[in-house]
């Protein structure tokens, strides 16, 4: 898991601005949804971080259901690498990168420990964010559920996370970004993400106080 922290300086400094810690102290189940961004086994099997966010994932994903709120799987999207990827990644590595989601079905393209519902939702993205316009179906999916929140979780924090964070922000959600249920390479790059996220483009809460919002929404 990562050591992560936002220090103590922003912290003072959103409660000066905003008369509190936490940008979003209550949510409505209902109208909330957990985005796994990019929990394949591309990205999973390799990385114990990936791996030590699992059990976070699925903690929140069954609580949040049963508080009926959706759970959004986004997977990469497989096609043939782009002119751009090639020239910016290299011809082996914007391959390899196109090819990352898996084949088959998209439930099965998932890291096999997690337990997918019939009434989430599966989808792919083809840009690191996953509510960029016109590169993934899924703010038009949670339109139509009336979803306003959004907890975001996966991998990677400071690529395909972010990216969906701020672009999830910049279309009015209301973002949290779950500090121990995403990962990267490094405490350092984590952290970074966790820092720009807090200051500019939503909350961030450790899975315990993110079930506890879920379980009292009053609170």
């Amino acid at each position: 898991m990562h050591a992560w922290r936002i220090e103590e300086r922003e912290y003072v400094r959103q409660e000066e601005r905003r008369g509190r810690r936490h940008a979003f102290e209550r949510i409505e189940p209902g109208r909330t949804a957990l985005v796994v961004v990019d929990m394949v086994p591309f990205f999973v099997a390799e990385s114990s971080y990936c791996r030590g966010i699992v059990p976070n994932i699925r903690r929140i994903a069954s609580t949040l259901r049963g508080a009926g709120g959706t759970v959004a799987w986004v997977l990469p999207e497989s096609s043939e690498p782009s002119a751009r990827d090639v020239e910016f990644y290299g011809p082996e590595m914007a391959a390899t990168f196109s090819r990352s989601g898996g084949e088959g079905p998209l439930r099965q393209r998932l890291w096999h420990e997690f337990e997918v519902d019939d009434a989430d939702l599966l989808v792919e993205k083809s840009a690191t964010s996953a509510f960029f316009p016109g590169r993934s179906p899924l703010p038009e999916l949670l339109a139509l559920r009336g979803v306003d929140t959004v907890l975001i979780t996966g991998t990677v924090t400071n690529v395909c996370c972010e990216s969906s964070a701020r672009d999830a922000s910049t279309l009015g959600y209301r973002v949290i970004v779950v500090a121990d249920g995403n990962a990267a390479r490094r405490d350092e790059d984590h952290n970074a993400t966790l820092h720009t996220v807090y200051r500019t483009f939503g909350d961030v809460r450790p899975t315990g106080e993110v079930l506890a919002l879920i379980d009292d929404p009053a609170s």
